[in-house]
This record gives structure tokens, C-alpha cells and sequence, in this order.
């Protein structure tokens, strides 16, 4: 099989199956401000005729990953769309590897500890366990946070060569999701090279008010980071500087003994 050149297109292989990509499309149009949506509704969010729609809506619905109400004629998403998510967490060796380092460290500090992995422009939380305390912000497994702004994504971009973090955060949509959001590149850059030599990188209140976070990257055995983990503390029981004083040596001890474990000496794989 010919292989396609690193610059082509891939939508124009004639290996890639469109209506795959439209069905798929259909499901991701679902989100938080789009629960239920008519088949107009549908149409417009992914771009194709009230009659294609309704032909992805009628085949979805026979495999079970959409269901109609009966009376207002609305579609939602089923939970046998977990499915994928579930089969992939299942299958993923590094965060059987990483678990039980993650639930000590949030038995010993307290507060939310998180495992993400990196996919394209942003970290994906595949492990997640909550505070002991009341958590104010609801991150469930699955959630995409991105990487410019974040500890996590910081972390991850911390452990890559200059110019592939760079490329990154230019390749980035540079959003403010609050005030305090760092959206110049310089400034991105700068804290991304402060967690160099510290271990671990840091973010306040970038992705959400009020919250607090530190990450460090986890390194497989040729030296590329397959992912990080955070520790998310609130700005009402925290500050930046008590979080680096007293909770980032747990962190280290911990993504030390995750990076040393089996399942990191695979080479991280599928982050585009």
C-alpha cells in the first residue's frame, strides 16, 4: 500500500470513507447547549441537507447511539455511545499503571488529581479522582482542556522540543476563557520554559475562575512525554506558591514512580 506524504490532505485519500466522517460529525454536534435537536437543528450544526440528516439520525438510532423522543420528534445521544471511551480506558495500560500512584497522592494531598493524555491541540482527562473537600468544578473523564493555558497542557509542551512547542501554541486558537487567560505567545512560551528546570508547570485561573493548577509530565523511556498529571486546587483553600511548596513534591514523587512503571516504556501513540 502506497503511504500518503506527510503534507497530503488525508480527506482526499481515497481510503477515507466521508460518511464515516459525517456520522461521526452528527454525534459530536451533541454537546452541553445542544442536548436534544431536531433534524433541522442536526442539519445545520453539521452541514448537510435535512434529508442526509435524517438518514444518519435513522441508521444512528437502529445501532443505538441516538434515540428519538416520541413526542417532541428530538434526538439525543444514548449511553451506548460510551462505548469507544469505555473499550479505550479499558485497553489503556498506562492508566492501569498510573492508578494506584494517583489515588495515594490524592489520599495524601486532598485535593483533585488528574491523568490526561495529549490529543492534537489539547489534554484529555482519561483519569480522574475529586477532592475530599466540596469540588466546585465538574471534570469528568473525557473532558478536552487545551494545552496553552493550562498546567497540564504546560507540562506536556514542557517536555518537547522548543520548536514543536512552539509550533503548537501558534497552531493554537489563543482564547480567553477568563481574565486571567495568558494568550500572548511570548508569555505562553516563558511559562512553559519556567517548568523546565522546576519539573512541573503551573496555571491560575486560566481555564476556570477560581482554580488553581500544577502538572507535571510523565516520560516514557526514550524521553517523550505520553502524558501528565495535575493537581486542582481552589483558589478558597490554596495559593500558587503553597501548592509548589507543599503539594508539587507529591506530584514529582508520583509521575516519578508512574514513569518508571511498564507501561511507560511504550512510546506514546495517536497524539496528532
Amino acid at each position: 500500500m502506497d503511504i500518503e506524504p506527510d503534507n497530503a490532505d488525508p480527506t482526499a485519500s481515497p481510503l477515507y470513507v466521508r460518511s464515516v466522517a459525517k456520522a461521526f460529525a452528527v454525534l459530536q454536534a451533541f454537546d452541553d447547549g445542544r442536548q436534544t435537536m431536531s433534524l433541522s437543528e442536526i442539519a445545520s450544526a453539521v452541514g448537510m441537507t435535512k434529508s442526509a440528516a435524517q438518514r444518519f439520525t435513522y441508521t444512528l438510532g437502529v445501532l443505538g447511539l441516538l434515540s428519538q423522543d416520541a413526542a417532541s420528534r428530538r434526538w439525543q445521544l444514548t449511553p451506548r455511545t460510551l462505548d469507544i471511551g469505555a473499550h479505550y480506558l479499558a485497553a489503556d495500560s498506562l492508566i492501569e499503571q498510573a492508578t494506584p500512584h494517583l489515588v495515594e497522592l490524592n489520599h495524601r494531598c486532598g485535593e483533585s488529581v488528574n491523568l490526561s493524555r495529549p490529543d492534537g491541540l489539547d489534554m484529555v482527562f482519561v483519569a480522574r479522582f475529586t477532592s475530599h473537600s466540596r469540588a466546585f468544578v465538574h471534570m469528568p473523564v473525557g473532558t478536552r482542556i487545551p494545552m496553552f493555558c493550562t498546567a497540564s497542557g504546560r507540562a506536556y509542551l514542557s517536555s518537547l522540543a522548543p520548536a514543536r512547542a512552539q509550533a503548537t501554541i501558534q497552531a493554537s486558537v489563543l482564547h480567553s476563557f477568563t481574565a486571567h487567560t495568558l494568550t500572548d505567545p511570548e508569555r505562553i512560551q516563558a511559562a512553559i520554559a519556567e517548568a523546565i528546570p522546576r519539573g512541573f508547570a503551573m496555571a491560575s485561573e486560566e481555564f476556570y475562575l477560581g482554580d488553581l493548577n500544577i502538572a507535571a509530565p510523565i516520560l516514557a523511556a526514550d524521553g517523550n512525554a505520553i502524558g501528565a498529571v495535575n493537581v486542582s486546587c481552589p483558589t478558597s483553600r490554596w495559593t500558587l506558591d503553597r501548592m509548589a511548596a507543599e503539594i508539587a513534591p507529591m506530584l514529582m514523587e508520583t509521575v516519578r514512580g508512574i514513569s518508571s512503571g511498564p507501561s511507560a516504556r511504550l512510546r506514546q501513540q495517536g497524539n496528532r
